[in-house]
């Protein structure tokens, strides 16, 4: 019981945005009302057992039963109900505000595809991370590509479900910078557990200049083994499957990787950005995360591993001004 309690970065109990504390000023009243219920019943039973006979005759009245079995929690939890709705409302009216930022996510076994509007209205992809800029409405467009996901950030607000050929909508602000994790919140498959994404929330001056970054090709291999991870990228046929903005590759099957290199992580949340744990993927990917679609190319020397590695960590952005 106390694993959970060292942490708060996936906590509803540690909110760090207007949504997520809605929910949790939520918990709380429903933890209350809980322990109210519970002493309640508790009392009764007591009374029951070793009260006095007037009292046991109360509780067997055809009234009490009626109160407290019937009108009590009809009108208690029909009173918790509309004030859950009244009080979480927000979550899903993201049409109020015509200055939230819109950012598509859409939930694939077992990774995510992400899809901001740059300035100019040029969309820019990316995946398994999510920049938002601080004290800014997000209005996020949630799909499914395949099997039912659920969307969850719970220092920043409710999850809500991605389903097959429906769209649904969810309204989140972060109120500090940070980074906060989320979680596929409906079992989706054999790598459900290792369905994570990270939230990272900005300064909106430092968001804006990302994002403009963002929008650009990747950086043009600066050395001979970049050059050369390049071109065994490109030789092995991974532009197949991904994308690298600025190439020959411009697959959609899997993530896009023009900025895999300003990632926190490879495999959505499973290992460190490290050049082995690049590698450790790119080889034994079914031992990381079982049953992902990316063959193990397990035919590639260490060397032309080392290089692809390293062409992999330096995919980044480049500068707009140069």
């Amino acid at each position: 019981m106390l694993a959970g309690c060292g942490r708060d970065m996936q906590s509803m109990l540690a909110p760090k945005g207007i949504q997520a504390e809605q929910i949790a000023g939520l918990a709380w009243l429903l933890f209350g009302f809980g322990i109210f219920v519970l002493a309640i019943v508790i009392a009764a039973t007591w009374l029951a057992i070793g009260g006095s006979a007037r009292s046991r005759r109360i509780l067997a009245q055809e009234s009490t039963v009626f109160a407290l079995g019937i009108a009590f929690p009809v009108v208690t939890l029909s009173l918790l109900l509309g004030y859950g709705v009244w009080l979480t409302r927000a979550l899903l009216d993201t049409g109020r505000d015509q200055n939230a930022v819109s950012i598509e996510v859409v939930g694939e076994q077992w990774w995510w595809r992400v899809t901001y509007l740059a300035p100019g209205g040029t969309p820019v992809a990316s995946a398994n991370e999510i920049r938002i800029p601080v004290a800014t409405p997000i209005a996020f467009k949630l799909r499914a590509a395949d099997v039912i996901h659920s969307f969850w950030v719970p220092s920043l607000g409710g999850k809500v479900d991605m389903i097959p050929g429906r769209t649904t909508h969810l309204r989140l602000t972060a109120e500090r910078p940070g980074t906060y994790r989320g979680q596929c919140a409906e079992y989706c498959g054999g790598a459900h557990a290792l369905m994570a994404l990270e939230v990272v929330a900005m300064p909106a001056s430092e968001h804006a200049a990302w994002l403009q970054r963002a929008a650009m090709p990747a950086r043009a291999p600066q050395s001979d083994i970049e050059q050369r991870g390049q071109d065994l990228f490109l030789a092995a046929g991974c532009g197949a499957c991904h994308t690298v903005r600025g190439t020959a590759a411009a697959g959609t099957l899997g993530p896009d990787l023009t900025q895999m290199g300003a990632r926190r992580s490879v495999g959505v949340d499973t290992m460190p950005l490290t050049r082995d744990n690049v590698v450790r993927f790119i080889t034994d990917g079914q031992l990381v995360k079982p049953g992902n679609l990316m063959p193990e190319f397990r035919f590639l020397q260490p060397s032309e591993l080392d290089a692809l590695a390293a062409y992999l960590l330096s995919l980044k952005a480049t500068d707009p001004d140069g």
